[in-house]
C-alpha cells in the first residue's frame, strides 16, 4: 500500500551494515545490574574484599532469581522441567562469577584493567531492596562537590564531562532502575487506553554514549512499557570505538531478549543511523529515542493509542529536562506544554501554545498540534513513514532533518501532536561532544535541501540571511518528485494554517544591516535564549548577515526572530519578542534615526565605536543608521 522507504533488506543487502540479534526468550524483559550497588565514589584500594564479595553474591542471586522466573514461566506455559532447579549449577558461567567479580571490583577501584565481559557478564538484574534515599532516586539531584574529590576521582569526574558533555560520574552513581515520580496529570493517570494497539520498536541511536546513560535509557523503557506493546528496542551503534559498547554491551543485552544492537560499518551521523534502525525494525510504530533519556511510568500507551486511532498521526511525548550536572528529573504539568516552532534561520525553538489551540482543545491532557518537533523523541506507524519517503537520504549527519518532516508530515496530509499524556526526560548537552571533519557546514547543507523542496517563495527569507550563498546542497530531484507523489499543500498553506503566529520577513518595513554614518559599524547581537536581558553591540560591518540582520516589524519592532530591541532605561537590550509594543517600539524615521517611541531618545554609537548609547537626538553622524527600507505592497 505505502513504498517510499528503503526496501526491506536495506541493511542485509548493504556490507555497510551488520545486525547482532541476542532474543533470548527466557529472559525476556530482566531487569539489569544495579550501579547504585557499586559504591563509585570509594578511594582506589579500598574494600575491594567486600565489593568483590558483594558483586559476586548479587551476580548469583540475580541468575537464580532469572532461572527461578524462567521456570515459572514455562509451567505456565505447560513446558516440562526438571523438579528441581539443580540446573543453576550447570550454567556454563556460574563458576567464574568469582573471577568476574574480582575483575569488576578492579576495574571500577581504578586497580585493574577493564575485564572483557564487564558488568553485563553478571547477569540482569537489581534485587537489593528499594533505597528512598540512594543516589539520584525519584529524580533527585545528585549534587557533587568536585572540590572534594580525590586527584583520581576528580580526573574521572573531569573525563566525563569531557566525554559526553553531561555528568557521567553522577549518572554512574544512580541505579540503572532508579525511580522516578509519576509525573503526569491525575486526569492522565485515569484514562483508559484501547485494548487493541499497535506494538512499536523503540530505535536508540548512539554514538560513543556513556554505560549507565545507555542502560538507564534502555531499563526505563523495558521496566515502563507492557510487554505486549514493546516489540523489540533496537540500539544502532553509529561506529562507536569505546570498547564497553563493543563486546561487553552484546554480553550486557544478551540477558534482556527484547534487545538488539545493529552496527553501522562506518560512522554514518544520526540520520542514516536512524535510517538503518527503520529498515530492520518489525514493529507496527517506530519510536525514535536519544540514548540519555529516562521513560516515565506511562509513557508508551497515549503514544501508541493515538496512532492506532489513524495511522496518518505523528506523535512526541513531552519532553522533560534530565539536568546535565546533577541528573535531576524536572517536569511541568500539562497546562505547561510548550509547541515547536521554528525561525527564519531554520533553528527549532518552542512556543507556549497559542490561544487558538487552547480553544480548538476540550482539556489540558489533550493532544496538542505543534508546527514542528524537536526530532529526537517520537513516534511514527512504520508504514506512514514509508509512504510519507522516511528521511531525506540526502542530508548529512543531523541538523534540518526534523524541520524537513514536520513540513512533510503536515503539508502531505498527516497531524503532528505532542501528547501531554506521555513523558519522557532528556539531557540537554550545551554541546557536542563529538566532532566531524566533513569540511562542509552539514546544517546548511540540510536547511537549504529542505527549503529548496518545501518552502517554495518562503525560502528566500532563509536565503537572506546568508545572502544567498546556497553552496553546493546536493540533487534534490527526487525529493521534490517525492512532494509531487503525495500531492502535497503549499508552504503558504502550512504558513496560514498551522504556524499564522510565525512573523513573515516579507511584512518587513526595513531589513538586513543597520549601518553608522560615522564609522563602518553595525548593530550586531546573537537572539538566543542565552542573549536575553544582555546588550546589544557595536561591530565592523560585515555583509553577511547572521547576528546583524535586522528587520523592522510593521508595529515598529527591531526584531530577529523571536528577539526584539528593548530599551527600558538601562541600556538598549535583546528580550523575547512580546508584540505590546511599550519598550519595544521604534521609530525609523526619514532622516534614517532610530528613535525610540516611549522616550523620544535616539540610538547613538559612543564617539569609539564601541558601544551604543541612548541620547536625546539631535542628528548627528553617530545616530544615522542606513538601513534597506522595503518598499510596501499595496494592501489587498
Amino acid at each position: 500500500m505505502f513504498g517510499a522507504g528503503p526496501p526491506e533488506n536495506y541493511a542485509d543487502n548493504n556490507p555497510k551494515f551488520n545486525v547482532l540479534s541476542h532474543d533470548n526468550p527466557s529472559l525476556h524483559n530482566q531487569p539489569g545490574v544495579p550501579n547504585n550497588q557499586v559504591p563509585v565514589l570509594e578511594p582506589p584500594n579500598q574494600d575491594r574484599l567486600r565489593l568483590e564479595e558483594r558483586i559476586r553474591r548479587d551476580a548469583e542471586e540475580s541468575f537464580r532469581k532469572s532461572e527461578q522466573s524462567r521456570h515459572e514461566r514455562k509451567i505456565q506455559n505447560q513446558v516440562e522441567l526438571p523438579q528441581n532447579d539443580s540446573f543453576i549449577a550447570d550454567w556454563p558461567g556460574i563458576g567464574k562469577i568469582g573471577e568476574l567479580a574480582g575483575q569488576v571490583a578492579g576495574h571500577l577501584m581504578g586497580t585493574t584493567p577493564k575485564p572483557k565481559s564487564l558488568l553485563g557478564a553478571l547477569g540482569a538484574h537489581e534485587d537489593a531492596p528499594y533505597d528512598p534515599n540512594a543516589p539520584g532516586e525519584n529524580g533527585k539531584a545528585v549534587s557533587i562537590d568536585k572540590d572534594k574529590l580525590s586527584p583520581e576521582e576528580r580526573k574521572r569526574y573531569d573525563q566525563g564531562w569531557t566525554n559526553n558533555a553531561f555528568n557521567q560520574y553522577a549518572s554512574d552513581m544512580i541505579s540503572l532502575h532508579r525511580h522516578l515520580p509519576d509525573v503526569r496529570d491525575p486526569e492522565c493517570q485515569n484514562v483508559k487506553y484501547q485494548e487493541k494497539m499497535p506494538d512499536t520498536s523503540v530505535i536508540i541511536c548512539f554514538h560513543n554514549e556513556a554505560w549507565t546513560v545507555l542502560l538507564r535509557t534502555v531499563h526505563s523503557v523495558i521496566d515502563r512499557s507492557p510487554k505486549h506493546l514493546l516489540r523489540e528496542i533496537l540500539l544502532v551503534d553509529d561506529f562507536s570505538d569505546m570498547p564497553h559498547l563493543k563486546k561487553p554491551l552484546e554480553d550486557y543485552i544478551a540477558n534482556l531478549g527484547v534487545v538488539k544492537v545493529v552496527r553501522a560499518k562506518r560512522r554514518e551521523g544520526l540520520i542514516r543511523a536512524r535510517l538503518l534502525g527503520a529498515s530492520v525494525a518489525v514493529g507496527d510504530v517506530l519510536t525514535y529515542l536519544d540514548s540519555h533519556c529516562e521513560a516515565t511510568e506511562g509513557w508508551l500507551e497515549p503514544l501508541l493509542s493515538r496512532i492506532g486511532q489513524n495511522i496518518s498521526n505523528v506523535v512526541t511525548p513531552v519532553i522533560d529536562v534530565l539536568d546535565d550536572e546533577t541528573l535531576r528529573y524536572q517536569y511541568s504539568g500539562a497546562k505547561s506544554t510548550s509547541i515547536g516552532g521554528f525561525d527564519w534561520n531554520l533553528q527549532f525553538n518552542w512556543h507556549a501554545i497559542p490561544t487558538r489551540e487552547k480553544h480548538r482543545r476540550q482539556s489540558e491532557i489533550d493532544p496538542v498540534r505543534s508546527p514542528t518537533m524537536a526530532g529526537g523523541l517520537f513516534a511514527i506507524s512504520r508504514e506512514y513513514f514509508e509512504y510519507l519517503g522516511t528521511y531525506d537520504p540526502g542530508m548529512d549527519i543531523w541538523g534540518g532533518e526534523n524541520l524537513e518532516i514536520s513540513f512533510r508530515i503536515w503539508m502531505c496530509g498527516g497531524v503532528l501532536e505532542i501528547i501531554p499524556c506521555s513523558h519522557v526526560g532528556h539531557i540537554f548537552r550545551k554541546r557536542s561532544p563529538y566532532s566531524w571533519k566533513t569540511g562542509v557546514n552539514v546544517v546548511k547543507k540540510n536547511s537549504v535541501r529542505l527549503a529548496e523542496v518545501w518552502m517554495d517563495e518562503y525560502k528566500h527569507y532563509y536565503y537572506e540571511r546568508f545572502n544567498n550563498d546556497l553552496g553546493d546542497y546536493g540533487d534534490v530531484t527526487s525529493r521534490k518528485e517525492l512532494r509531487q507523489k503525495l500531492n502535497c499543500k503549499s508552504f503558504d498553506w502550512y504558513i496560514r494554517n498551522i504556524y499564522p503566529e510565525l512573523f513573515i520577513p516579507g511584512d518587513a518595513v526595513a531589513s538586513g544591516e543597520i549601518r553608522n554614518k560615522a564609522k563602518p559599524m553595525c548593530l550586531d547581537s546573537p537572539v538566543d535564549h542565552h542573549s536575553m536581558n544582555k546588550p546589544v553591540k557595536m561591530w565592523p560591518c560585515h555583509n553577511q548577515g547572521g547576528n546583524q540582520y535586522w528587520m523592522m516589524s510593521k508595529e515598529g519592532e527591531i526584531r530577529r526572530d523571536e528577539g526584539c530591541f528593548d530599551y527600558a532605561g538601562q541600556f538598549l537590550m535583546i528580550y523575547p519578542c512580546h508584540g505590546m509594543k511599550g519598550n519595544q517600539e521604534w521609530v525609523y524615521g526619514p532622516d534614517n534615526t532610530l528613535r525610540h517611541r516611549n522616550t523620544n531618545l535616539c540610538v547613538e554609537m559612543s564617539d569609539d565605536g564601541q558601544k551604543i548609547e541612548m541620547k536625546p537626538c539631535t542628528g548627528i553622524d553617530r545616530q544615522i543608521w542606513t538601513w534597506n527600507r522595503k518598499t510596501q505592497k499595496p494592501a489587498r
